[in-house]
């Protein structure tokens, strides 16, 4: 039995079905599970004296990303915890294969479960960041893949 997991959220009904595959493990309430949100920076270029403005630009737009997805996580931690699982919730900002690999690598988790929508292809931010990295590659546990069952 899976003693941490990690399960990617962001409020989609992918993720959502990521939480369901969770709960259908029945991990024992032991279990710790780290629900995690990635706030993907835009891009931007930022040239010169232009510099400034951008970035705060960049900031407003990061912070409110992350308001957005503090409330998602709430709402993905309360279906986990209705389901009698203790849960953590983290929200990182940056490249979601990377930032999956260093959490993964730092908290010790045994099994990743993804949300991936029939309806993409398989170079989706979870399976791709824009670094081109393959998640599957950059984790050293199990990988899990929720799809939505519609």
């Amino acid at each position: 039995m899976y003693r941490k997991i990690l399960v990617a959220y962001n409020g989609t009904p992918e993720s959502r079905s990521a939480l369901q595959e969770c709960i259908r493990l029945g991990p024992d309430p032991s279990t710790e599970i780290h629900l995690l949100a990635v706030v993907n920076p835009p891009p931007s270029v930022v040239i010169g004296e232009y510099a400034m403005v951008s970035m705060l630009g960049i900031e407003e737009e990061i912070q409110a990303e992350k308001e957005k997805m503090e409330h998602d996580l709430n709402d993905g931690c309360a279906c986990l915890r209705e389901a009698g699982l203790k849960v953590q919730t983290h929200i990182e900002v940056g490249e979601p294969v990377p930032t999956i690999a260093e959490l993964v690598d730092q908290l010790g988790i045994e099994l990743v479960i993804v949300g991936h929508s029939r309806h993409q292809s398989l170079a989706m931010r979870w399976w791709r960041g824009a670094t081109d990295a393959l998640l599957v590659e950059k984790i050293r546990c199990s990988l899990l893949v929720a799809t939505d069952p519609k």
